[in-house]
This record gives C-alpha cells, sequence and structure tokens, in this order.
C-alpha cells in the first residue's frame, strides 16, 4: 500500500498561500519595528518576505531592500504592493535552504517568524544570514517563542523543531564572540484575535545581533 509523499517545502508555501486572497495583516511586525526603525537606512535582506508588508515598511524609511522568499505566488502580491506604493523594492523567489542569488554584504539581514510545519534547516539559514551582515550591521530574528494555543498536535510536534526562546536560539547560532554582540535577547509578548475571535496573548522572541569585527 503506498503511502502519499509528503510536499516539498515549495509546494507547502504555494498551497499555503493559493488558499486565501492574502494571508498576512499587510502590516510590518510589530516586534521588528521596535528592533531596527531607528537603524540609520542602507542595504538590507529581508529572508521570508512572504507578501512584502516587513520589505515595504524598510524601503519607506530609505532602505535599499532586498526580498527572498520560495513562494512566488506570495511574491506576485508583494511586488504588486510595491507596484501601488511605488516603492523600490527588489523581490527575488529562491530556496533558502539552497543557493541564494544574493552575496551581500548588507547591513541589516531580517528574518520575521522564519518557520515552517515541513522540513527547514532554519539554524543553517540564520547562520549563512550572519556570515552576509556587514561589520557594523544587524542581524535581526523575530520568532515564535512557543506554539499558539490553538495549534494542532501535528503543528506542535513540526512546529516544536524550530520553536526556541531567543537565549537558546542564541546559543544555537554558535555566533563568534570576537565578531558579534547581542543587542536585544528577550521574549515579547503581543496580542491577538485567536481563529474563534478570542483574546490570546502570544510569545515572540527576539533577536538583534551586530556584527562588530
Amino acid at each position: 500500500m503506498s503511502t502519499a509523499r509528503e510536499p516539498t517545502a515549495r509546494e507547502h508555501w504555494e498551497a499555503r498561500y493559493a488558499d486565501s486572497e492574502r494571508i498576512w495583516s499587510g502590516q510590518p511586525n510589530a516586534a521588528l519595528v521596535a528592533l531596527v526603525g531607528e537603524l540609520p537606512p542602507a542595504r538590507v535582506l529581508d529572508l521570508g518576505a512572504g507578501e512584502g508588508a516587513d520589505a515595504l515598511w524598510l524601503a519607506a524609511l530609505g532602505w535599499r531592500v532586498t526580498g527572498l522568499d520560495l513562494s512566488e505566488t506570495a511574491l506576485v502580491r508583494a511586488r504588486e504592493a510595491a507596484a501601488k506604493q511605488g516603492a523600490d523594492v527588489v523581490f527575488v523567489q529562491a530556496d533558502l535552504a539552497g543557493e541564494w542569488p544574493v552575496m551581500g554584504p548588507f547591513e541589516l539581514v531580517t528574518a520575521s517568524f522564519l518557520h515552517s510545519m515541513v522540513e527547514f534547516p532554519r539554524l543553517d539559514v540564520l547562520r549563512r544570514a550572519a556570515s552576509i551582515v556587514a561589520p557594523g550591521g544587524h542581524l535581526a530574528v523575530v520568532s515564535h517563542a512557543a506554539p499558539p494555543p490553538w495549534a494542532s498536535g501535528d503543528e506542535h510536534r513540526h512546529g516544536a523543531m524550530h520553536l526556541m526562546g531567543p537565549e537558546e536560539e542564541f546559543k544555537a547560532l554558535a555566533l563568534d564572540p570576537a565578531e558579534w554582540t547581542p543587542r536585544v535577547v528577550e521574549t515579547r509578548e503581543r496580542s491577538v484575535t485567536a481563529p474563534d475571535g478570542g483574546g490570546v496573548t502570544l510569545v515572540d522572541g527576539v533577536l538583534l545581533l551586530q556584527r562588530t569585527a
């Protein structure tokens, strides 16, 4: 008896985006806004750019933005949003687990909620992100520190591979302390509306790491 194969990461995300006209709010992540809003604009790489909200917010601040995402469906929406806003953002389809079409360096690399229900080498991706940060630049990572209360059993099991507290994740990255200084390593709470319409509190992990050498 044959068993259905697991979808590839690209198939998973294309299906996820195709299932709805828009799956994100269109607003930049509040934790990212708080983390990098005061940094001087330069070159930024947004990993997992999705429908483009973070990238467009960064562009409005004067950053020169490149956004990467696995889903071409998401990037079509991101490009449409950029065109409507007159934003000069480069959106590129790329598998973050494979070769990247950009080399850097960048003064800022951002990764907001870079989690996946399918196999994904998250820590390797974040280490590669760190490697293309310019001296003096920053790596900003915003993550789910715990599953949402409404997550199913499968989501808890698969998501646990990628859900770490910020201190644990910083340690797991194993960045050279002679080259990197942690500026923010903490959890932050935010209130959201659950799928059933009730209010819940989610816990995010927040990292802002500066490359000092």
